[in-house]
């Protein structure tokens, strides 16, 4: 089942992969959630709850994480934090049985135990609107997108400490980790590059050139290839990580966000915020298979089994 955050109509969209069709939508309860990460087994779905304004602007502070039982389709639990801290990116981490969840006020990865859904701990960022969060396969890296500073946290997530603070550029935002953990990508949001972040050394290794300015980001299964959403030109890039340039590009839809891939390594999906739709890409073919109808402003994604 693909999971999608809508953040215009405050719920999640249940996608049956097969058809290509909603199944289901769950309201998140109260202000808007953009992010989702589901549960191993496939039985638990974790919405935090951001808020209603954009990053670093003034809005309401989300305090809370809404826990979705998938079979019931119904909110079965909330983490509330007791106060606004704009809770976004959610992990759920098999190495460690945690779930990571940033959270921005707090310049901080609050760290919660799915079991008892108590908050156990927290790692500390160093910077401001840490947005989104990636891990490294073993669980003992996080790097963070710090979107206003424009840096890149290195944390030591077993330590629970910061490692080192990466500038980047004015402006940055999402984040993601190769499949070989070499390598850490961050979209500069004030040019059409990609950083590229060498995870032996903990500093930029070089500029990827774009065509446009790039938002999401993700790496095929094998490893051989890196997708980048467009947003302006409504289309997804294919880098080569081999030659480190632009092989391709794929029209999807209006304001491609996140992308995740299936597990089955043939499909990538992305949400398309401003055309109500998450495009599936037939990875084999390198063109968008279908166009899925969502929710107003799709976000978040996650893949529950």
């Amino acid at each position: 089942m693909l999971l999608v955050v809508n953040q215009g109509d405050r719920d999640l969209s249940l996608i049956d992969p097969s058809s290509g069709q909603q199944v289901a939508t769950v309201s998140v309860a109260g202000i808007t959630g953009h992010e989702v990460a589901a549960s191993p087994d496939g039985k638990t779905a974790y919405v935090p709850i951001y808020g209603d304004s954009g990053v670093g602007k003034p809005g309401t502070d989300g305090s809370k994480i809404s826990v979705i039982d998938l079979s019931s389709r119904k909110i079965v639990h909330t983490i509330d934090f007791g106060h606004g801290v704009r809770p976004h990116c959610a992990i759920y981490d098999k190495n460690s049985g945690m779930l990571y969840v940033t959270t921005e006020l707090e310049k901080s990865i609050s760290i919660i135990d799915p079991h008892s859904l108590k908050i156990v701990g927290s790692v500390p960022t160093g910077q401001e609107q840490s947005h989104m969060l990636a891990l490294s396969r073993d669980g003992s890296r996080g790097y963070t997108a710090n979107v206003g500073p424009g840096t890149v946290s290195v944390l030591d997530m077993k330590a629970r400490k910061t490692l080192a603070i990466i500038p980047i550029s004015t402006d940055t935002q999402r984040i993601s980790i190769s499949r070989d953990d070499s390598m850490v990508f961050t979209a500069d949001q004030t040019k059409p590059q990609l950083a590229v972040i060498d995870t032996a050394t903990n500093k930029l290794k070089m500029w990827l050139a774009l065509p446009e300015v790039g938002y999401g980001t993700a790496s095929t299964l094998d490893g051989r290839w890196l997708l980048v959403a467009l947003r302006t030109t409504h289309q997804v890039a294919v880098v080569d990580l081999t030659t480190m340039k632009v092989a391709r590009t794929i029209d999807v839809a209006d304001g491609p966000t996140e992308i995740l891939m299936n597990p089955d390594g043939k499909t990538a999906y992305v949400s398309c915020t401003r055309s109500k739709q998450v495009a599936a890409i037939d990875l084999t073919q390198w063109k968008t298979a279908r166009l899925i109808d969502t929710g107003a402003a799709a976000d978040g994604l996650a893949w529950a089994k």
